[in-house]
């Protein structure tokens, strides 16, 4: 009984304890403490939305392709005496580029022209005859059976030698086949037969294949829910494409759309397009894949802010506005497109607002905060 008792003791003392205990700390817990101040601001980066004219733009991956491509081929059978074109190599039309052995056809060429004379010679002398025939049959001196014959005969003569100027003519073509030119301005590819092979006309594999590099195309192709907006962009004014090339910083460059495909891609559902580029530098290289800006309109007054100051909740897209007293407010806007690293707000905030770009997981309404403009802090000041 005493261990009992003893034990009841014990328990009571410990809850009486336990009991001021609690009620000491929810007092000092009600009570502010002494010289205690305000939570400090949270500092954050803001920018300021602007108010200025937005491109409407359709964004999409093209490949560079040359405006035209020339496989060079021998139209003569012969051996290449000399190529005067290297690997790589820049040419303009008209250039020199192989030379095949001509010596066949040269000498077609003057058999050609020898028969050609003898039957010139032989067309005058029938051309006498009819005029001596003429004047005899006149003074019933000869039969209109003789005259008739003498005029057959010139006729012939004549036939043949307008058959001789057409081997001629024909040899002479032969011969210029024997020097190959460039068509077009291009560059070269890989030459494929250099000096001392034999070629035959119209082979399968090319001597070598010429690019034109400028201008050049852009090929890409865009959905066809785009394409009633680009034919009206198109009805008012002539479309202007940019493109930029992974890895190259030197900027976008800047071309216009010049051909639109007659049919939509029905196994894609889209449709292919194709923007020329001066492409002066050769910046633009057939077979590279480029990212493409297509442009219908530009919006004259767009409010715009960085794409990182819009936050996505349950309830719907908003921003953090910071107030004049430098607290924050949570405001539900509208969006739009996006484009190069800024946003247009179509509703729900004004031009000139400051909103916070870095630092929102800190955040809450009323929240009171540090601003700071984009870039100033380290992002380690505003995340922890």
């Amino acid at each position: 009984m005493k261990r009992l008792a003893a034990l009841l003791l014990s328990l009571l003392v410990i809850g009486g304890v336990s009991f001021l205990v609690y009620r000491n700390n929810d007092w000092a817990g009600a009570q502010p403490a002494a010289g205690a101040s305000a939570p400090p601001a949270v500092r954050v980066q803001v920018a300021a939305a602007v108010q200025k004219p937005f491109p409407v733009e359709i964004g999409t991956i093209g490949t560079v392709t040359a405006l035209a491509t020339v496989a060079i081929k021998s139209r003569v059978d012969g051996q290449i005496m000399d190529a005067y074109i290297k690997d790589g190599q820049d040419v303009k039309a008209g250039d020199l580029l192989f030379s095949i052995d001509s010596r066949t056809i040269a000498a077609q060429l003057i058999q050609a022209e020898a028969n050609l004379a003898r039957d010139q010679a032989l067309l005058a002398s029938a051309k006498h005859d009819v005029e001596r025939q003429t004047a005899l049959v006149s003074k019933n001196f000869a039969s209109k059976q003789l005259l008739d014959q003498t005029n057959a005969n010139a006729d012939s003569l004549a036939a043949s030698v307008r058959a001789d100027q057409a081997a001629v003519d024909a040899a002479n073509v032969q011969l210029s086949y024997t020097e190959i030119r460039a068509p077009i301005d291009g560059r070269a590819g890989v030459v494929n037969l250099p000096r001392g092979n034999m070629v035959k006309a119209n082979d399968t594999s090319a001597l070598v294949v010429l690019n034109q590099l400028r201008p050049i195309y852009v090929a890409f192709a865009v959905p066809q829910n785009d394409l009633p907006h680009i034919r009206e962009a198109m009805a008012s004014s002539t479309l202007a494409a940019s493109v930029t090339i992974p890895g190259d910083e030197r900027g976008a460059l800047t071309g216009k759309l010049t051909f639109v495909d007659n049919a939509v891609d029905t196994t894609t559902g889209t449709i292919q397009l194709r923007a020329t580029f001066d492409n002066d530098d050769t910046r633009l290289w057939p077979g590279q894949f480029v990212n493409v800006a297509l442009t219908l309109r530009t919006d004259p007054s767009a409010i715009v802010v960085p794409d990182a100051a819009v936050e996505h909740g349950q309830s719907g897209t908003y921003v953090f506005v910071v107030g004049k007293d430098s607290t924050v407010e949570m405001r539900p806007v509208a969006i739009g497109r996006s484009l190069r690293g800024e946003t247009v707000v179509e509703s729900g905030l004004a031009a000139g607002e400051q909103v916070v770009v870095e630092g929102q997981l800190r955040l809450a309404p009323g929240t009171r905060v540090e601003p700071r403009p984009a870039g100033q802090l380290p992002s380690a000041d505003t995340t922890s």
